[in-house]
């Protein structure tokens, strides 16, 4: 990595903690119900209207039930505004129904935070099917993630609830998450991005002359659109789904480097806040600390690989003459599916920055990458999207690993195992183990049924290790809520439209549904005080401890599936 690459990566990560650490303290407030009064007054007249109230919490159970339905019939209202587009306002380019299969696929995609796109957005969908149909279930699908987050971080909490196990109540959650966090801070990211020239209208598509003078190119079609609102939720809610099918890389949604950087602050703003937030939940700000510690160097390690990685480029280019590189090596680096206007750096580190936060949203195409360089954002999502991850989904998948260490601690030293004051015990672990392997479950029984009939290979365009990798990608990016793509496999048929729709299903609730059963366990249990027998969970002996368990128990996983790409297309480039 040259001075460059280093420079940008420290600059990021200085100005992400400037904005995280205040915002964790108004999440904590957020999470505790600690707000002002003109706010407690203005959310009222919707909580008597749908019969709840702040002061009434809820099992897990009723809190789980209340998650499933409510994500449930968001994905229905998606599904039918697609199929019913055409007959709808607010289309002005006249765009037909989704076909059902796309249109399952991506309401299942919008409902549960994943955002895959397997239609081109410009050509596909109405703006009225944009805006109440995604960019809605943008602010809810990760309102929801949060709601998750801020459940498990009061089972920590609770001193004790009678054995009840209550989390908190999901209706108020949802409504102040989005009332009072993702909108206000949408809006104005939405005018940060406007200044900088991201469009915002509701104009018919504008025909105009092109440079060329060529009758086949002598016009070309822009696409317009309510961009602005949408780009904003896109990354803050870390969603990723794009407006145009160009995603980042189109300069209608990310026109200047500014805009670039910005965006990718708001993908990792909400995780790396919600992590000082729960030290502050629990009482002890250093558990917070060692939280996001234990993201940091993972996160550090993956910019650290996947540049250089990248800025090797192709060996086979310099010895045909293609590159005029004094070495073996090309002198620009592998430029192939960059966004050209930010280089090789800033892609590649949007590129670990979209995928270790669960957004999806990309500048560059990862099909392109090299091996090596194509393994890391796809390392980083099969670790479980725990480093930043996702809003809320990074948190709470990164406690489920704290609770695995410490139980692998506790086994070592022969002490049943505690966290933050929680005994861990036999009903946790089961939660905890279902919470882990059910992801890895679904991806790799979904990469092996998708190889092993004609549908799945239809998909391929590049045969052998790589072809292998575009699979193994999506199935990994639909399981752990990406949505991100390799770009290379045609995947809006009907087989994988279904297949992916499935995992994205279940790689999402059949995660939360065990996280929210822990929460609850956690909750009915007393607190218990600390003694000198108590195990430090904020050092740096539980950080290392944290960061050998992620990569352990969630890459092992993937070890055999990652050798049959990759890792042999990587050999065979450099043999």
């Amino acid at each position: 990595m040259g001075s460059s690459a280093y420079g940008l990566l420290a600059l990021f990560l200085v100005v992400l903690g400037l904005l995280a650490w205040p915002l964790g303290r108004y999440l904590a407030a957020l999470c505790g119900g600690r707000l002002p009064r003109w706010m407690l007054s203005a959310e009222a007249p919707l909580y008597k209207l749908a019969g709840t109230s702040p002061e009434l919490s809820m099992h897990w159970r009723g809190y789980a039930m209340g998650l499933l339905a409510f994500n449930a019939i968001g994905a229905l209202v998606v599904y039918g505004l697609q199929r019913l587009q055409a007959v709808l306002p607010l289309n002005p380019a006249g765009m037909g129904a989704v076909s059902p299969d796309s249109a399952f696929n991506t309401a299942v995609s919008f409902a549960t935070n994943t955002n895959w796109q397997g239609y081109a957005g410009e050509s596909t969908m109405s703006y009225l099917t944009q805006m109440l149909g995604l960019t809605v279930q943008n602010f809810l699908s990760a309102a929801t993630g949060i709601a998750v987050a801020f459940a498990l971080a009061r089972g920590f909490a609770a001193r004790s609830t009678d054995g009840k196990g209550f989390v908190g109540n999901f209706w108020v959650d949802i409504t102040r998450i989005t009332a009072w966090l993702l909108l206000p801070i949408s809006f104005v990211i939405a005018m940060v991005f406007a200044g900088q020239g991201v469009i915002q209208n509701f104009d018919t598509y504008k025909t105009v002359a092109t440079v060329e003078a060529s009758a086949s190119t002598a016009t070309q079609t822009l696409p317009m659109g309510p961009v602005a609102s949408q780009e904003a939720i896109k990354m803050l809610g870390t969603n990723g789904g794009g407006f145009f099918n160009a995603n980042s890389a189109h300069p209608y949604e990310n026109p200047t480097a500014l805009a670039n950087f910005v965006q990718m602050i708001a993908i990792f703003l909400i995780p790396a806040a919600l992590c000082f937030a729960f030290g502050r939940v629990v009482g002890d700000q250093r558990q917070g600390f060692a939280i996001i510690a234990a993201m940091t160097v993972m996160f550090v390690l993956a910019v650290v690989a996947v540049i250089p990685a990248e800025q090797a480029g192709n060996p086979l280019l310099p010895p045909l003459g293609v590159d005029q590189a004094a070495s073996a090596l090309q002198a620009g680096g592998n430029m192939e599916g960059k966004e050209v206007r930010f280089g090789i750096s800033a892609s590649a580190l949007f590129a670990a920055v979209t995928t270790a936060a669960s957004c999806g949203a990309v500048i560059a195409m990862h099909d392109s990458f090299t091996p090596l360089g194509g393994m890391v954002p796809l390392v980083l999502m099969q670790l479980g999207e725990v480093v930043f991850g996702g809003v809320g989904t990074g948190l709470y998948g990164m406690l489920i690993f704290a609770i695995l260490a410490v139980f692998i601690a506790g086994l070592m030293i022969g002490r049943t195992p505690e966290y933050l004051g929680k005994k861990i015990e036999v009903h946790e672990m089961k939660l905890t183990s279902i919470a882990i392997l059910v992801t890895p479950i679904i991806v790799l029984a979904g990469t092996a049924l998708a190889v092993g009939i004609g549908a799945g290979r239809a998909g391929i365009s590049n045969p052998g290790a790589h072809g292998f990798s575009e699979i193994l990608y999506a199935l990994t990016s639909a399981g752990n809520n990406n949505g991100s793509a390799f770009a290379g496999l045609s995947a809006n048929t009907p087989f994988y439209n279904a297949l992916l729709g499935i995992a994205m299903w279940f790689g999402r609730f059949g995660v939360i549904v065990p996280v929210l059963a822990i929460a609850g366990s956690l909750a009915a249990k007393k607190r218990l005080p600390v003694t000198a027998g108590t195990m430090p969970t904020h050092g740096p002996l539980f950080v290392t401890l944290l960061i050998g368990t992620v990569l352990l128990v969630g890459l092992l996983n993937y070890v055999p599936a990652l050798a049959l790409g990759a890792v042999v297309e990587h050999l065979m480039l450099w043999k």
